[in-house]
């Protein structure tokens, strides 16, 4: 019989926003995600006993619940919460009116009438506009609905359960008292000092194993040695070499002790942060008592390519492995990126029904396709930012799913029986059979650590650190105890991952400048611990121009061409001066995979409209099920142009076009499409009932197996012009 174990394991993270010198938080979101994610998930398994997990806590984030919980620090948002609403300074106001509509606007925003309202009194874009003159908009009860509003909808599901007075605050959705808001800010912190006991209790009953990540979240491999970089982007300009594998050995003794005081136990297991690993960080997990680690199926495919083995996903992924030296083995496993991106980025698109029944159907087919009588499938990610994008937080749809483990809706009488285990339940089950004897050094995005390393802004705060620990690593032992423990843990902290991950041009938020400025923080409180003045280059900031908003990522054709619709690029000049649409996901908090495509291009001519689609040739998956829409919509007229991604590639595309909301009627079959090394099409202008000079929107959707995956662009559509005769005259300049 076929044994199978789902282990299903969630990274809650959130950096270190404490600045132990002031005593402040800058920043909410461990208040906020405690009141929904993190006490949703462990409500979630309560009512669903048979059903295991594994959860993987960073102890920056529990010492934060703790300081939260506790009231021994000050939360900057809190205190602007708790002022009565009538005394607010212009200023606060102005705070209010910046800060208090930081949801998800689609989930947690527009759900609620009232809150919705004031969002729109606000106005959606507060760009470069006046603070001060918006706010003169509201009135002392529009304020008080506000504080109310931005703490009630970060309650998840399962304190609003749980608490019925909170639904009773949602129902009434305007005209608060101070007395309701003060009674619902005492039930968040009830909240947030509950979620610990939670997963506490969920530990002692055998139903969880809580797991561990290094103390502040750094890139391990990073703190070992910059220069590992190398291995896997031996192009990368790097700072001055930092190197402190006694900091990384720290990071994770201090985590591994830190999480047996939380827990009342040791922990086994490992999420690296970020997934990222190298050769070098084994010896020193093994030390600590770590006995097992994870990271993602990139790193697996690469080490099996050092080693000179063939990469088999289906054959390779679904096992543990052994690694390290003898007498130093540890256990890997290695996440599977497509069904767990697909929780994180593609369920709460579609229905939770519809989410459920995917899911079921992928692992139905990893349990059918994988030859080996016993199998562990890692789904791992993000345990807290995606339930912000599903409308009820996620909870109709883990609720089905944990409703097929334990009523065994995935099982086969005789044949296989699947259940939901801890890694450690599955370790135990499906030992490892095969020696991983390489390591390739990466993290789970793009198997290098591009992200945190590499760009000028990154280089700068590079050396920022290592200039700092020099100067500590000197003056420590003259330090009294106190004060050197209270500098280590300053340098620790700004060590996170979290400051690196915004500084460059990889990501964008609204809150970049204060990312800087702690990591800035915690360095100047290294040096004031120290007893010294902190060196002026650590009072500038680290970004060197204010970052600009996103655009749509478009880029409008520059002349007419007519490409041969081949499937190859037949030379230089074949598309040269074609339009494009950025391929690369929304810059944000967290990261997912580009889909497909690496590059979209669409031409003109005056009788033909061209795309071009370039391939990801990294990503393993041979797009079973996959299919691409690209819809064109006129002043008059929407159609919609559909072919499979399948191999071998289609030999024709339908062409669909709108008759009423969500129907569509057939138009017609066309062979003008031809997928090689790339994919090229091609429609006449005519065909989609289109005049020179007419606009025209078009978006491009990727689906798989019948739910949108990708989406380009993917916040709206691209506005195209259809050219005439002068079109290459107006693109002249003297």
């Amino acid at each position: 019989m076929k044994n199978v174990h789902v282990c299903f394991f969630w990274h809650m993270h959130q950096p270190y926003y404490t600045d132990p010198v002031a005593g402040s938080a800058s920043m909410p979101w461990v208040r906020l995600h405690a009141a929904k994610a993190y006490y949703d998930m462990a409500y979630l398994l309560e009512q669903f006993p048979d059903v295991r997990s594994t959860f993987n806590f960073t102890p920056s984030l529990l010492v934060q619940l703790q300081e939260i919980g506790s009231g021994a620090v000050r939360d900057l948002f809190l205190e602007h919460a708790q002022r009565p609403a009538s005394e607010l300074t212009q200023e606060e106001q102005a705070f209010l009116i910046r800060h208090f509509f930081s949801a998800n606007w689609a989930t947690m925003v527009r759900p609620y009438p009232r809150y919705h309202e004031l969002l729109v009194k606000r106005g959606l874009d507060v760009q470069g506009q006046d603070l001060l003159q918006l706010a003169r908009r509201f009135s002392a009860q529009d304020f008080l609905d506000l504080q109310v509003w931005h703490n009630l909808a970060w309650f998840g599901y399962g304190a609003v359960h749980r608490y019925p007075r909170l639904a009773a605050l949602r129902n009434k959705d305007r005209g608060f008292t101070e007395k309701d808001k003060h009674e619902m800010l005492a039930l968040q912190r009830v909240v947030v000092q509950d979620v610990v006991p939670l997963y506490r209790t969920l530990v002692e009953r055998g139903q969880i194993e809580v797991t561990t990540t290094p103390f502040f979240h750094p890139i391990l491999p990073l703190i070992i040695d910059t220069d590992i970089a190398r291995r896997a982007r031996p192009d990368l300009p790097l700072p001055a070499r930092f190197r402190a594998p006694e900091d990384a050995e720290a990071q994770l003794q201090r985590a591994v002790d830190f999480h047996a005081q939380t827990f009342g136990r040791t922990p086994t297991g490992l999420w690296p942060s970020e997934g990222s690993v190298c050769p070098e960080l084994l010896p020193i997990a093994h030390r600590v008592g770590l006995r097992w680690l994870a990271t993602d199926e990139s790193i697996l495919a690469r080490s099996l390519e050092m080693e000179g083995r063939p990469w088999s996903r289906q054959t390779a992924l679904y096992q543990f492995y052994r690694t390290g030296a003898v007498g130093q083995e540890l256990t890997m496993l290695f996440r599977d990126r497509e069904i767990s991106d697909a929780f994180g980025f593609v369920y709460h698109k579609t229905t939770p029904e519809s989410a459920a029944e995917d899911a079921i159907r992928r692992l139905r087919h990893i349990i059918q396709s994988t030859t080996q009588e016993r199998i562990a499938i890692p789904v791992i990610l993000d345990g807290e930012n995606p339930w912000e994008h599903y409308h009820d937080g996620g909870e109709r749809f883990l609720s089905l799913l944990y409703s097929a483990f334990s009523e065994h809706g995935l099982d086969l009488e005789h044949s296989v029986t699947v259940r939901a285990s801890t890694i450690s339940e599955a370790i135990a089950a499906v030992p490892p059979m095969h020696q991983l004897s390489s390591l390739h050094s990466g993290s789970w995005i793009n198997a290098d650590y591009k992200i945190w390393i590499g760009h000028e802004e990154d280089n700068l705060a590079w050396d920022m650190l290592g200039h700092t620990r020099a100067r500590l690593t000197a003056l420590a032992p003259s330090l009294p105890p106190d004060r050197s423990r209270a500098a280590w843990n300053e340098l620790y902290a700004a060590e996170g991952s979290d400051w690196f991950w915004w500084y460059g041009d990889d990501f964008q938020t609204d809150f970049k400048t204060e990312f800087d400025r702690l990591f800035r923080t915690h360095l100047r409180n290294v040096w004031r611990y120290m007893g010294s003045t902190p060196p002026d280059h650590l009072n500038r900031p680290v970004f060197r121009t204010v970052p600009a908003p996103e655009t749509d990522g478009i880029t409008q054709p520059l002349a007419l061409l007519t490409p041969t619709i081949d499937g190859i690029v037949t030379d230089y000049f074949e598309w040269r001066g074609a339009g494009s649409i950025k391929t690369q996901p929304p810059l944000g908090a967290m990261w997912k995979n580009n889909g497909p495509f690496t590059a979209i291009r669409f031409s003109w001519s005056g009788e033909w409209f061209s795309l071009r689609f370039d391939f990801d040739k990294a990503v393993q998956s041979q797009y079973q099920g996959m299919h691409v829409e690209i819809t064109l919509q006129g002043p008059l007229h929407t159609f919609r142009l559909i072919f499979s991604l399948e191999q071998p590639g289609p030999d024709h595309f339908e062409l669909v076009q709108s008759t009423g909301p969500e129907t569509w009627a057939e138009i017609g079959s066309y062979r003008s499409i031809c997928r090689k090394t790339v994919l090229e099409l091609a429609l006449p202008w005519k065909d989609l009932r289109l005049e020179p000079g007419q606009d025209v929107q078009m978006w491009i959707v990727v689906r798989e197996h019948g739910l949108e995956s990708t989406r380009h662009p993917p916040q709206r559509p691209a506005l195209l012009t259809v050219p005439g005769p002068e079109f290459d005259a107006t693109l002249w300049r003297v």
